[in-house]
């Protein structure tokens, strides 16, 4: 997972059709045996991190936040309490593109505490 979170992200113009099957696969596993990232219908990546308290979950969106906006790459957040759900799909070309596994990686690497 560590070369996928040193890569950046790169803004999708629409000009390439979404990762599917073994491409899709390959990426995924870059993410490492461990991971609780789930590829969903192959469309998007969802990954629930759990906190101790809200303050500690709006402090990981927080960073989460400045992370999209750092690599220009914006995922759905949803934060509740002792929660934080990550949702991350190219929305140019409603699917998934290498920058999505790349934020997937790099959101992994955030501090969570």
């Amino acid at each position: 997972m560590t070369e996928l979170a040193d890569r950046t992200c790169i803004p999708c113009k629409g000009d390439v059709p979404p990762l599917k099957g073994d491409a899709l696969r390959d990426l995924y596993a870059e993410l490492g045996p461990k991971t609780k990232w789930k590829v969903v219908d192959e469309h998007h990546l969802e990954r629930q991190y759990n906190f101790p308290d809200f303050k500690s979950a709006l402090a990981f969106t927080n960073r989460v936040g400045e992370l999209a906006e750092d690599q220009y790459h914006h995922p759905d957040i949803f934060l509740s309490w002792g929660k934080v759900v990550v949702k991350i799909w190219t929305h140019k070309i409603d699917g998934l593109v290498e920058s999505d596994f790349i934020f997937a990686a790099k959101t992994e690497a955030l501090p969570r505490a």
